[in-house]
């Protein structure tokens, strides 16, 4: 299938199973690394995190492509996709939506903001107050939201791609930790490699890459996909190492706050998500030690001795895995 091309809704197979799961996620990893090229790490856990239906934080330095990961995820899919442009002077209502007054109807009239799409991209979501950043609570954890007295529910698949420049750099309002644990996975895009930038020189020199991708999954797709890894089997065993793995961050002394219950619910499901994408049925070690950074880092604050010692959450969450007996088969 041409990546020019607009998506039909054909593929290879009913994506509520295993092979038709591998097949449009597939093609959804081909379309997004044709336009983010070797990252294909990020590219798996951007698509991990979609078939959990999780929330996906995206932190790095300026320039090196985390909104173009974001925009490439929403022009991948055919769904509704919004942009959110964070800034201070931000309000809650510019994300959620406000009720105008008609009075030719004597009534008030709800406009739905930007957050009632399928994918939302929050642009630099640490540049807007912490009020602003808390209207998107109630979305991400309940897929609802709630205004002037009344709830609308958000459709699925609904998922929020935030990026945020590093907590140091001007004009930043750290997130709170009850936002930072709504989100499933936090990853860093990272610098290219020489060949990938000299790649991305001639890609980019005549006109975006993004101009040439269409969608090549429906949300539909997407929503089967998403039943399917619900099926996805979680032996005893792998349940108790996904908590033993969380229980050890909270008594951790490099760490000064541990990981919280829904960091589990989210280690477990997006192993799931994991697992799908590896064709099989059921949950590995493999499956939630490749997961535990990216799950559970962004959630930890180092005590005063690791940062001194400069001991980031990554690596004790690395070392917890090296260090944590894998369990036995069954």
């Amino acid at each position: 299938m041409s990546l020019g091309t607009r998506y039909n809704g054909q593929g290879d197979g009913p994506p509520g199973n295993a092979a038709g799961v591998i097949a449009v996620a597939d093609r959804i990893r081909q379309a997004m690394e044709t336009v983010i090229e070797g990252k294909p790490e990020v590219v798996r856990i951007a698509l991990t995190v979609l078939l959990a239906e999780g929330h996906l934080l995206i932190e790095d330095i300026p320039g090196v492509g985390k909104t173009m990961l974001a925009k490439t995820l929403g022009r991948a899919v055919d769904c509704s996709v919004q942009r959110i442009q964070f800034t201070p002077d931000l309000l809650p209502s510019d994300i959620t939506g406000v009720s105008v007054y008609h009075q030719e109807r004597h009534e008030f009239e709800f406009n739905p903001g930007p957050v009632f799409a399928n994918i939302v991209l929050g642009d630099e979501i640490n540049r807007a107050s912490p009020k602003t950043q808390a209207a998107l609570l109630e979305c991400m954890e309940e897929m609802q939201v709630s205004v002037d007295g009344a709830t609308r529910r958000l459709e699925r698949p609904f998922m929020v791609v935030a990026t945020q420049n590093p907590g140091d750099m001007e004009g930043t309002y750290p997130l709170p930790e009850a936002q930072r644990d709504r989100f499933m996975a936090r990853i860093s895009v990272g610098y290219p490699t020489a060949q990938a930038e000299l790649d991305m020189i001639d890609s980019h020199s005549a006109h975006s890459p993004l101009d040439g991708l269409a969608a090549v999954a429906s949300a539909a797709d997407v929503r089967s996909m998403v039943d399917h890894v619900h099926t996805i089997h979680v032996a005893p065993g792998m349940r108790r190492y996904a908590v033993d793995l969380v229980t050890a961050t909270r008594t951790s002394r490099s760490l000064r706050l541990g990981a919280s219950p829904r960091a589990t619910l989210h280690l477990v499901r997006a192993a799931r998500a994991y697992a799908a994408l590896e064709g099989r049925q059921y949950v590995v070690p493999d499956d939630v030690q490749a997961l535990a950074v990216p799950v559970l880092a962004h959630r930890l604050l180092p005590s005063a001795e690791a940062q001194m010692e400069r001991h980031t959450p990554e690596r004790v969450v690395s070392d917890i895995v090296a260090r944590l007996p894998i369990p036995a088969p069954h």
